[in-house]
């Protein structure tokens, strides 16, 4: 729980807000709870280290207490500057009530403030990013003609194929790709699939991976030559464009994919945006483990630098066109 004090201006207001709500914490909490400092003299904190996340009548009994008696305690208009929010550790896709998304920022400072170095190289992945995406839709052009022209003719559908993925954070876009499939495919059994897989990669280390399902009757004859060729991937420029994605990056999972995640897997969503490719595309794509694909994201993650991008954007034409892996 935190308690934002950061709008009381005055110190005299504030010394007389922080001694007020020591006095109700320490009436409020239990012997093995924690509280002091998030930030110093702006922001309060509690550790509640025996409630589940998803105990949702005790959290709202902690916070109805702790309102309560602030409103009683402390002027009105003081009261009303004081804001009061729960955060729960480890996230869980269940917790959405509680969240507002899949993670919170704030349980992350070192991400959500970075540095000024890092800040710079944000920046230029940005502008890498917009440049370069921007240059291959416009060189692209005759290739998504033919594309759409083949997709057409080959079965009745749409062109593109839209699906809700997990991008920065864990907020959801609408991924584009190609459409390699027939019209309302069942996605029960790519779901099962993927359990089956993330499982695997949790408790087999030397599982052999494989993300996409091989043989896959729901393919269209085109789609699988777009498939074996990546070319189904080419429309993400478009969300690269538009800053959801990156042009190098983790894989976008999708959300169903993130309600098997253990806590360390979700770290490779809060780092990094998601890309058209990246280091496990390239070192392992699905020749891999679920956890050791994850492991790579992390590498890059940890490792990341304008060169290393511009390295992996050169060796993924090779690696295409050589389809070591194809995903």
């Amino acid at each position: 729980m935190m308690l934002d004090i950061s709008e009381l201006k005055t110190k005299h207001n504030k010394d007389f807000a922080i001694e007020k709500i020591k006095e109700i914490l320490i009436s409020c909490l239990r012997e093995t709870d924690i509280s002091g400092w998030y930030e110093a003299n702006k922001i309060m904190g509690s550790i509640f280290t025996e409630i589940n996340s998803i105990d949702e009548s005790s959290i709202e009994s902690i916070l109805k207490k702790v309102n309560d008696n602030i409103n009683k305690s402390i002027d009105p208009n003081l009261a009303k500057k004081i804001k009061i929010s729960f955060h729960a550790f480890p996230e869980t896709i269940d917790n959405s009530k509680i969240n507002d998304g899949l993670f919170n920022t704030a349980l992350y400072p070192d991400l959500s403030k970075p540095g000024i170095s890092k800040q710079a190289k944000s920046i230029l992945k940005k502008i890498m990013d917009f440049n370069g995406s921007l240059l291959a839709l416009i060189f692209l052009l005759p290739a998504f003609l033919i594309i759409a022209i083949a997709i057409k003719l080959s079965s009745d559908g749409p062109v593109l194929f839209k699906q809700e993925r997990m991008g920065l954070n864990g907020r959801k876009f609408s991924f584009l790709k190609f459409r390699s499939m027939y019209v309302n495919s069942d996605s029960k059994c790519h779901k099962e699939y993927i359990e089956k897989f993330i499982v695997q990669g949790k408790s087999d280390s030397n599982a052999p991976g494989v993300y996409k399902l091989s043989n896959d009757s729901r393919i269209t004859p085109i789609g699988n030559v777009l498939r074996k060729t990546s070319l189904d991937e080419l429309p993400q420029f478009f969300n690269v464009l538009k800053g959801e994605m990156s042009l190098v990056g983790p894989r976008p999972p999708i959300p169903y994919e993130c309600e098997l995640y253990d806590v360390w897997h979700k770290r490779r969503l809060l780092s990094a945006k998601p890309g058209i490719t990246g280091l496990w595309q390239i070192t392992g794509r699905s020749r891999t483990t679920f956890d050791e694909m994850v492991r790579l994201d992390l590498k890059y993650i940890n490792n990341w630098s304008l060169w290393l991008d511009i390295k992996l954007l050169l060796q993924t034409p090779v690696v295409i066109l050589t389809g070591k892996g194809a995903y």
